[in-house]
């Protein structure tokens, strides 16, 4: 029995150093999953540089496409809208209370482009056609020669007219008269102080003026050559 038992217990012996080998193989896959582990920690990283990039890149693209549209759009259109043959203004000077029909014009005093001072209120006895435009209105610029042609016959009748140019000097305003041939009274208000006290808010503006000073119509506008006549007969031009 005892010399079984011995043989017996030899066979379990070795047996136990053989496990040993499992060990040291299951340690490189470990050593194996680090390398995975940081593989896909650099892929999850990698995307993220590219597309803050592509954000970046886009958000820069609008903005330049935006201002280009902007200075595309800015430089096609009049630095004031035009509406139905109006051209909205800006007035810097003191506003006045504004004309009212039956009641007496407004009065003025100011310098023309031939170096002359006109009064309004002095021109009492004469109907007189007053108007506000500007050479750089394209509506009065369009009208110019209607009233330039009613002129002649106004003037007969002992009419005056006098147009007053919103934000341009006297310089500016003799050049472009002496371009187109206007040859009535024109009044440069650089300022817009005459237009401000008239409260204009678009050219051209229109007053006619009866001979005993009262302010008989407004109009506003462009007018053609019958409302003119029309307008110009109410006031006996």
């Amino acid at each position: 029995m005892t010399t079984l038992e011995a043989q017996s217990t030899v066979p379990t012996g070795p047996a136990a150093p053989a496990a040993e080998p499992e060990a040291e193989t299951a340690e490189p896959e470990a050593e194996t999953a680090e390398p995975e582990a940081e593989t896909a920690a650099s892929l999850d990283e990698r995307p993220k540089r590219p597309l803050r990039s592509r954000v970046i890149s886009l958000g820069l693209l609008a903005l330049t496409g935006a201002i280009v549209l902007a200075v595309a759009i800015l430089a096609n259109q009049p630095a004031k809208p035009v509406t139905d043959g109006l051209q909205s203004v800006s007035l810097t000077g003191a506003l006045g209370t504004g004309p009212e029909v039956g009641k007496p014009a407004p009065d003025f005093a100011a310098a023309t482009v031939s170096g002359t001072n006109v009064v309004l209120s002095e021109l009492k006895g004469h109907p007189v056609w007053l108007t506000f435009g500007a050479s750089w209105c394209q509506p009065c610029r369009a009208e110019a020669p209607d009233i330039e042609a009613a002129y002649a016959d106004f003037k007969a009748k002992g009419g005056e007219i006098v147009q007053v140019f919103l934000s341009e000097d006297g310089t500016t305003v003799k050049d472009y008269a002496d371009r187109v041939g206007i040859t009535y009274v024109k009044v440069p208000d650089p300022d817009t102080a005459i237009a401000s006290q008239y409260r204009i808010l678009g050219i051209p503006s229109h007053f006619f003026i009866a001979a005993d000073g009262t302010l008989q119509a407004m109009k506003v506008g462009t007018l053609d050559p019958e409302k003119i006549k029309a307008a110009l007969a109410e006031i006996g031009g």
